[in-house]
């Protein structure tokens, strides 16, 4: 099995910053990617920024420049930190992980549950 646990959400004035983890876990092989996604109320998902195991990055336009992604390959961990947060911000944000279990020989995504991020104004 594999499990995929975000934490760091929570309540944050516009103009502050909040640092949201997420840990992959279990039975991995190897790990392609991971990234951050959020949904705020009646709208889809959309991806917020994403990094691979070979140090690419990218970023949702209406990020880039206040958030950052980072990642600890040898923990399976991935980071994003929020600076400069806007009300428009408030959305639940999941993590996401491409990965190829061990035993197995093809590779898909593993999400996690969600946590909270809401930005007052």
């Amino acid at each position: 099995q594999v499990q995929v646990v975000e934490s760091g959400g929570g309540l944050v004035q516009a103009g502050g910053s909040l640092r949201l983890s997420c840990a992959a876990s279990g039975s991995i092989f190897r790990i392609n990617a991971m990234g951050w996604h959020r949904q705020a109320p009646g709208k889809q998902r959309e991806l917020v920024a994403l990094t691979s195991s070979g140090g690419f990055t990218n970023y949702a336009d209406s990020v880039k420049g206040r958030f950052t992604i980072s990642r600890d390959n040898a923990k399976n961990t991935v980071f994003l930190q929020m600076n400069s947060l806007k009300p428009e911000d408030t959305a639940v944000y999941y993590c996401n992980a491409n990965l190829r279990r061990t035993g197995e020989f093809f590779s898909r995504d593993y999400w996690g549950q969600g946590t909270q991020v809401t930005v007052s104004s």
